[in-house]
C-alpha cells in the first residue's frame, strides 16, 4: 500500500510555536515551522492584527469573491497558523502569553530591544517557567551594540549591509546606480537563518532539557550572504563594484535583448563559450584569439559584449533558448510571474496551490521548496482570519471556559 501525504507524520509533529512576530522575517520563520508540521499560534493585536494584513491592495477574496480585510502580502507568510487575538499590553494578556509559553517549545518575537521585558515576556522571565524554551528574537541590529536601539526595515539593510552596492547597473551606463532586490530578501534570509537556528536549538533542548536565547539580526544576515564580495575586498583591497546583469569573472554572463524579449546566457567556461558560439551560429567569434579564453573575454568584454548584443537581437528568445539548450548551455528567458506559473517545470513541481479559507475565499499560495520523502510538507490550513482560533486555542490548550473567554473579550483582552 502506498502511504499518502495525509497519513504521513510531519517532521515537527508535537512541537508548539508561540509566534509573537509580525511583518515578514518572523512570520517567514514561523511559516517554515508550520510547513514542517509544528503547531504555530500567531498572537495578534485585537482588531488590528499583523501589520501586513492591511498592506493592500490586492486583497484576498472572501467566499463571495469580494475583497476581504486581509492583503495578499499577509497571505504569503502565514499559512498553517492559528490566529489568536490578545492584548499583551494588559496584565491579563501577559498572563495568557506566559501560560501559552509554558506549554510551548518555541517562542518567536521581533519587538524592539527591551520592549517585552517591560511586560515580563522576555527570555529570562519565560525561561523561569519553561527552562527548555527556545526563544528566538529577531531585530534589525541585534540585542546589543551601538545601533541595537534603532528600528529598520529590509530596504535599510539592503543598503547598510552592502547588497545594494553590488546590485544595479554600472554608474557609467544608463540607469546606473544602486538598486534594491525586488523582494524583501533580507527579511526572508533572516527568517530562513532563524529557522535553522531554531531547529538546532530545539534539538539541543530535546537532548538536554536546556533552552536558549537566539539573537537574530537582519544586519547579520545580509552581511553573511555578502561573504563572497567581502572576502574579495579583504584579499585585494579593492571595493567590489556593480556589474548590473553581468559577472565580474565570466563573459558572456549577461541579459540579452532578443527580437521579442529578454533572456539570460551564462557560459561559465571555455567549453561552454564554444558551445554558445555554435548555438548562435557565430563560429567566427569562437575562433577569434581575443575571446578563446575566459581571461581574454573578460579583458575584451567591452569589444565582445556589443557584438553579442547586436547578434542576439536577430532571433527570438524561444529560438535562442532552443538552440543553446541543444548545446548544453545554461540559459533561459526572463519571465514575469504569470509566465513563471506557466513554466512546464513549475507546473510539474506544482509550486502553486490554492487553499480555501474559513470564509470560503480561495487563497493562492506558493508551496514550500522543502521536499522531504518521509515527512513531507502538508498544506492543510490556509492563512487564518484575524482571531479565528482564539476560542479554540484558549479552550483546548489552557482549558478556559467559554464564559471566561467571553469576559476577556468584554475587557478587550482578546
Amino acid at each position: 500500500m502506498t502511504t499518502t501525504t495525509a497519513t504521513m507524520k510531519s517532521a515537527l509533529d508535537g512541537v508548539r510555536v508561540l509566534d509573537l512576530s509580525r511583518i515578514l522575517a518572523g512570520p517567514w520563520c514561523a511559516q517554515n515551522l508550520a510547513d514542517l508540521g509544528a503547531e504555530v499560534i500567531k498572537v495578534e493585536r485585537p482588531g488590528v492584527g499583523d501589520d501586513t494584513r492591511s498592506w493592500g491592495p490586492p486583497w484576498l477574496p472572501d467566499g463571495e469573491g469580494k475583497p476581504s480585510r486581509d492583503a495578499s502580502y499577509y497571505a504569503g507568510a502565514n499559512r498553517g497558523k492559528r490566529s489568536v487575538t490578545l492584548d499583551i499590553a494588559s496584565a491579563e494578556g501577559q498572563a495568557i502569553v506566559r501560560e501559552l509559553a509554558a506549554k510551548s517549545q518555541i517562542v518567536l518575537e521581533n519587538y524592539k530591544v527591551g520592549d517585552l521585558k517591560r511586560y515580563g515576556l522576555d527570555y529570562e522571565s519565560l525561561k523561569a517557567i519553561n527552562p527548555s524554551l527556545v526563544y528566538c528574537s529577531i531585530t534589525g541590529y541585534g540585542q546589543e551594540g551601538p545601533s541595537a536601539h534603532k528600528p529598520g526595515y529590509d530596504f535599510i539593510f539592503q543598503g547598510i549591509g552592502g547588497l545594494m552596492s553590488i546590485t544595479g547597473e554600472r554608474d557609467d551606463l544608463p540607469g546606473g546606480g544602486p538598486q534594491k532586490v525586488g523582494v524583501a530578501v533580507v527579511d526572508m534570509l533572516t527568517g530562513m537563518y532563524a529557522t535553522v537556528a531554531v531547529l538546532a536549538a530545539l534539538r539541543h533542548a530535546e537532548r538536554t532539557g536546556e533552552g536558549q536565547r537566539i539573537d537574530m539580526a537582519l544586519l547579520d544576515a545580509v552581511v553573511a550572504v555578502g561573504a563572497t564580495p567581502i572576502l574579495a575586498q579583504k584579499i585585494t583591497g579593492k571595493t567590489p563594484q556593480r556589474f548590473g546583469n553581468a559577472h565580474a569573472n565570466m563573459v558572456p554572463y549577461h541579459v540579452f535583448a532578443t527580437a521579442d524579449g529578454y533572456m539570460i546566457v551564462a557560459a561559465g567556461n571555455d567549453g561552454q563559450w564554444q558551445g554558445y558560439c555554435r548555438g548562435v551560429q557565430r563560429p567566427d567569434l569562437a575562433q577569434d584569439e581575443r575571446f578563446t579564453t575566459g581571461t581574454g573575454r573578460i579583458v575584451n568584454r567591452d569589444v565582445l559584449v556589443p557584438l553579442l548584443e547586436a547578434h542576439m537581437r536577430t532571433g527570438t528568445t524561444a529560438q535562442w533558448v532552443e538552440a543553446l539548450e541543444r548545446e548544453g548551455i545554461p540559459c533561459g528567458p526572463i519571465n514575469d510571474y504569470a509566465q513563471v506559473l506557466e513554466d512546464p517545470q513549475v507546473r510539474y513541481r506544482e509550486l502553486q496551490v490554492d487553499m480555501v479559507r474559513s470564509d470560503g475565499g480561495v487563497c493562492p499560495t506558493v508551496k514550500s521548496p522543502l521536499r522531504l520523502s518521509a515527512t513531507p510538507v502538508r498544506y492543510d490550513s490556509a492563512p487564518p482570519r484575524l482571531g479565528e482560533h482564539t476560542e479554540a486555542v484558549l479552550g483546548e490548550i489552557l482549558g478556559m471556559s467559554a464564559e471566561r473567554i467571553e469576559a476577556l473579550r468584554g475587557k478587550g483582552v482578546v
